[in-house]
């Protein structure tokens, strides 16, 4: 995708350096970050300096990959893998695609007859995984675009464009391939408090496409549905069980329920990566908990320009801050993949990518 004329992915690698879109600073900077290390890849994933399914796990298979390349010749090269396979995994518990990432690049790294070897193996597996990211991006968005109608009003909940992709993205690919052809689109942005991904991340990506699109608060989605101003409602995921229940950002699970009380469509895109056919249903997939200060608090740019942070709450206060939710299966209309628009019944007879 574009940014100022110059097209970005959301994540890769040059040399050793793991090189990613800092999506704290957005909208209001523009910055690419340096992550010499493992350690430091781990760190901007779990600080969500990276987020979104697709891009955290291209950026650990990245990791991964640094892994090998700062592993030492053996005996050591076996146990600094498998420590720096467990640093990564300790990142964000509830993203499929993280732990899919690792798995991939840990058994290339295994398969290898030597150090040297497997470092080569593991940059090659990374890069592919993030490769295959982009284009399940483009193939969700030229399928997705087949449900979207010239006019249609949209709401999406979070940020599953392409900043939460390598490219393209899933909720917001349909969106961009629909504007592509020509259609006329028009998305409410759900702001998806606490850390506000949709105010900050989705509209400013909607901007930079041409994209009509306005944001509303959290609370104002079933007021829009109940009025008829919203024919579809479209999100991404985190992890899909094999009954189709769908872990995604909080407030994902409300959208639903309400959506399916007002007669809307209700749709969930992500690639096949995000779906964990050994995770029976929702119930079993572990729910993130993040620090109280993202409810606490929220980051902003004055009317002079500064960038700063200020509390909401009066000082004593306590906070809950779930990451996800779990929207079950008998809410969603269909889940739509790189390989198809499947009913959430149709998922447990799915295989790997």
């Amino acid at each position: 995708m574009l940014v100022n004329g110059q097209p970005y992915r959301t994540v890769w690698l040059e040399g050793s350096r793991v090189r990613m879109i800092n999506q704290h600073l957005i909208p209001h900077r523009f910055e690419i970050i340096d992550l010499p290390t493992h350690r430091d890849t781990a760190q901007a994933i779990k600080t969500m300096i990276v987020r979104g399914a697709g891009a955290i796990g291209a950026a650990a298979g990245y990791g991964m990959a640094q892994v090998a390349l700062e592993a030492p010749d053996d005996p050591g090269f076996e146990p600094y893998v498998r420590q720096g396979a467990q640093t990564l995994r300790q990142t964000r518990p509830t993203a499929q695609d993280l732990f899919y990432a690792i798995d991939r690049v840990l058994a290339a790294i295994e398969a290898a007859s030597s150090a040297q070897a497997a470092r080569q193996a593991a940059v090659a597996e990374a890069q592919a995984i993030a490769d295959e990211n982009a284009a399940a991006g483009e193939a969700i968005g030229r399928l997705g675009a087949e449900l979207i109608r010239d006019g249609a009003r949209i709401l999406t909940h979070c940020n599953a464009g392409w900043l939460a992709f390598v490219d393209w993205g899933s909720a917001l690919a349909p969106v961009y391939a629909a504007k592509r052809q020509g259609k006329d689109v028009f998305v409410l942005v759900d702001e998806t408090r606490p850390r506000c991904q949709g105010a900050r991340l989705t509209a400013w990506e909607l901007q930079g496409e041409g994209v009509r699109h306005a944001i509303i608060a959290d609370n104002a989605a079933g007021h829009f549905m109940h009025r008829g101003q919203v024919d579809m409602v479209i999100v991404g995921a985190d992890r899909i069980a094999a009954n189709g229940d769908v872990a995604n950002k909080i407030g994902t699970y409300e959208k639903a329920v309400v959506a399916q009380a007002n007669n809307v469509p209700f749709y969930v895109t992500a690639p096949l990566s995000t779906i964990d056919l050994n995770c029976p249903t929702g119930d079993d997939i572990p729910i993130e908990e993040r620090e109280a200060d993202e409810v606490l608090y929220v980051t902003g740019r004055t009317d002079e320009g500064q960038i700063c942070r200020v509390r909401l709450a009066h000082e004593a206060a306590q906070a809950l801050n779930p990451a996800f939710d779990i929207t079950p299966a008998r809410y969603i209309t269909a889940i739509i993949t790189q390989r198809g628009i499947l009913k959430p019944e149709e998922i447990a007879s799915l295989r790997s990518p």
